[in-house]
Parts: structure tokens; sequence; C-alpha cells
């Protein structure tokens, strides 16, 4: 469920070539296309990454639902893999192919309205996105103050631990500021008598995008600072909060206590890393996966510079919305409406509990949704209290930039934090080159 590599567009001459490998149609939502004739059903396609496993039996149950109490509009999902996502989106778009209905990262939403893909929502649907759902989901799905669908999942980032590992450094809370997490890497961290890894007492990882990047901007947003600055032309990173941020990974990867070669979603659940920084998504995988080690297993708000600070942490996401190519936008925006705004009872949650179909369908496979009274509905009182801290982040995230280029950006900034993290380059150097880089980038003309 969560965002890793990406790619870019491709041109349209490899339309052709690209698309029919990676684009699958769903078995659970494939009504008869109709022949164009009077009386046929108009048949909404929805493409996203829900390509398999749970994801996609999960959309099945909602979509077969609508499918069976509508007779005049029927919806048919197609999905790629994630990594085909943006690309697919783009060319299928040129090829004048587009679905009526797209499920992007919301990363990508600038790109998207620059190339004249997405359409703005409604009035009274946008007036229902801003009433129903938390202001970092809402700020997600919205480019330039405009809002262009319905938050799907919203991830926001805390400080998983390990309590055992914790308890045997004589440590008796997780940290709550940057100098208690700091002293809690150092004292936990392990190596042998030759010097390699055996506990890292916090993990900094290059896995991927979202593990390298997210770690590092949801830091920056508990500093108060920003990856781009508010009119999207440029960075915003080369700042007291940012250098804080680059000090403090530098300080705790030339100390020992962070080995950024790791795989810290290995490591972590074998106990071989002590805190790390990550999305709620990975709370049921680890739960999943750890059997009954999953009861060492603790989160935590995610520390701030100061005992006085404000809290704040990243939130990324997904949204629906509809194409500005579609033939039936009206149907197509009243699906979603269904979909996203409309409750339902839950099982198991007590008398008279609701909760709306796409919440109960991300709660499903382990993930959050931006509108926080489905999530305590949903979650109810016995549910796993690991996942609080991630509701609770719901009402002070700050949404990962969505600018023309953003997808650019972060690579860019990956490189760079890399850079850092393997002596490359000190920090100053990386602030500049990252300054420098993501300028060019995010103020070119798209």
């Amino acid at each position: 469920m969560t965002p890793s590599r990406r790619t870019g567009g491709l041109s349209r001459r490899h339309f052709a070539l690209a698309l029919p490998s990676a684009l699958l149609v769903s078995g659970c939502a494939g009504p008869h296309q109709g022949t164009g004739r009077p009386g046929d059903p108009i048949v909404l396609t929805l493409l996203s990454h829900y390509a398999s496993g749970e994801s996609a039996q999960a959309l099945r149950g909602p979509v077969d639902e609508w499918n069976a109490l509508h007779d005049r509009v029927k919806v048919q999902t197609k999905a790629v893999e994630f990594t085909d996502l943006l690309t697919t989106f783009m060319v299928r778009q040129a090829a004048g192919q587009g679905a009526d209905i797209l499920h992007p990262y919301c990363l990508w939403n600038g790109q998207l309205v620059r190339a004249g893909v997405l359409r703005p929502a409604p009035p009274e649907h946008a007036e229902e996105i801003r009433r129903g759902y938390g202001r970092a989901a809402v700020g997600s799905s919205s480019v330039g103050g405009t809002v262009y669908g319905y938050p799907t999942e919203v991830q926001t980032y805390a400080l998983y631990y390990n309590k055992r590992l914790l308890r045997e450094a004589g440590v008796e809370h997780p940290p709550r500021t940057w100098p208690e997490l700091e002293e809690t890497a150092y004292r936990t961290a392990k190596r042998d008598g030759y010097g390699n890894t055996l506990v890292q007492g916090f993990g900094l990882s290059t896995y991927d995008d979202s593990t390298t990047v997210g770690q590092t901007l949801a830091l920056l947003n508990a500093a108060g600072g920003a990856f781009v600055a508010a009119d999207g032309r440029s960075t915003a990173i080369d700042s007291p909060a940012g250098r804080a941020v680059f000090d403090l990974e530098h300080r705790l990867v030339t100390k020992g206590a962070s080995a950024p070669g790791v795989n810290v979603y290995k490591a972590f659940q074998s106990g071989q890393v002590a805190m790390v920084i990550s999305a709620g998504w990975w709370t049921g995988s680890l739960k999943a996966q750890m059997g009954e080690g999953y009861r060492d297993v603790g989160v935590a708000p995610l520390p701030v510079p100061a005992a006085d600070d404000t809290r704040a942490t990243l939130s990324t996401g997904f949204m629906l919305g509809v194409n500005a190519a579609s033939e039936h936008p009206l149907e197509a925006w009243e699906f979603l409406r269904w979909l996203n705004t409309e409750k339902v009872g839950v099982k198991g949650a007590g008398k008279g509990a609701t909760a709306t179909r796409m919440s109960t369908l991300q709660v499903s496979v382990g993930s959050l949704t931006g509108r926080a009274d489905d999530m305590r509905t949903l979650l109810g009182k016995g549910g796993d209290p690991n996942l609080r801290p991630f509701l609770d982040a719901l009402g002070y995230a700050v949404p990962e930039p969505n600018v023309p280029g953003a997808q650019q950006a972060k690579s860019l900034l990956r490189k760079n934090i890399e850079a850092l993290w393997t002596g490359q380059q000190s920090v100053d150097e990386a602030l500049r080159t990252t300054r420098r880089q993501v300028d060019q980038e995010v103020s070119r003309s798209w």
C-alpha cells in the first residue's frame, strides 16, 4: 500500500509497446461495454494500482455492490502495478484512451493537473471533501487551492520502536525530543568486535524513495521546515530546519547509530533496529509477519526538536478523481460520492455504527483514510494501540508537496540524502546541491 520507486511518463510513440503488457482488467467488474444502442448502460472505467492481492479483493466488494444496485451506470476496474501507474496515466491520456476515474498518488497531482488530466471537483463535491476530511488529506488532494478528488489511502509518519531493545538499554520511554532520540539511538546501537552493525539505534535506510525521503521530510516538518516553498517554485530545504535535519542524520551515521545500507523493513522485524520512522501502513505488515514478536513493537508520535515545539509530521496519500476527458463526469462524480461519503453499517462496531465504504475498504487492508470519524469507528476501543499515533497525526500532519515536478524533485532529494549518509557530500554540499537541482526542476516550465 505504500509508494516505492516510480517511473516518469513515456513518449507517445512508446504507447503501443508499453500499454498492452502493463494494463490488467479486473475480473470483479467487467460489465458488457454496450453496443451504443439506446438503453445500454454507461460503463465507467476506474484505473488504479490495486492490481493484485488484498487491495484488489477489497475494491471488488464495493464495485460489485454498485453494479448490482445500478442499471444505468456500471463501473469497470482496470489496474496496473504501482511502478507503472503514472506512466499509464500519461500515455493513455496522450493516446485518447484515459480512464474515466483515476486513482493517483497525490504527489503527482500537480503534474497531472498541468497536463490536463484531472478535472476539478464540482463545488458540492469540493465542499463535502473539505468538510469530511482532515486538513492534510484535503491538501494532498488539492492543487493551488482547488480540490481535485476524494482522498482514499492516507498515510502519516510516526516513530516505531522496539520495547525490548529500549528496556535493555535502560530507556524507560520512547524519545519525545531530538536530544532524547539521539541519546536513545547511541545507547541502543550495537557493533561486534570488527565494527559490523548488530543493532541500529536509529534506522536510516536507502531502500526506496518513500523510506529515504519520507523519514527526512517527516523530521523536516517536525522542525517546522518545508521541502518546497509556499509559491511552489523553489525549494525551502536549505534553511535552519533543513540544516538541523541533515546535521542530525549525519551525526547518527558518523557516530555509528545508523547504517543506511541495511534494509530496515527486514532488520526491524528481526530485532536489529531499535527505532525507525515510517508510515502507518507498516503496522499491519509487522503484525502479520512478526507473530508473537509483535508484542515488542511500540509506536510513538514523531519526536520534535525541543519539548515545547508544536507537533508536525509528514502525510502522503492517494485520491480518486475524474479524468478531464471523461464523457460522463456527472456519473463518475456520483459514483465517487457513493463510495467515499455514503455511510453504511459496520459489523462488530456497536449498534448504529457507520462508516464510508472507502474507509472500510482501507481499514480491511491495514490502512487509514483522512476521515477521522470513520477511523475511530472502525478501529474501535479494542483496536491495535499502535495505530492510534497515526490517527492522531491526521490532525497535525503536513501533506507531501505535489507541485509539478514533485516526483523528480523527490528523486533528486533522495540522491543527495544518500550522498550525505555515505560520506560523498558534507551537510553544506548536500543542502547546496539539493537547492540547486530542485530549484531547477520545480521552476521550469511544464
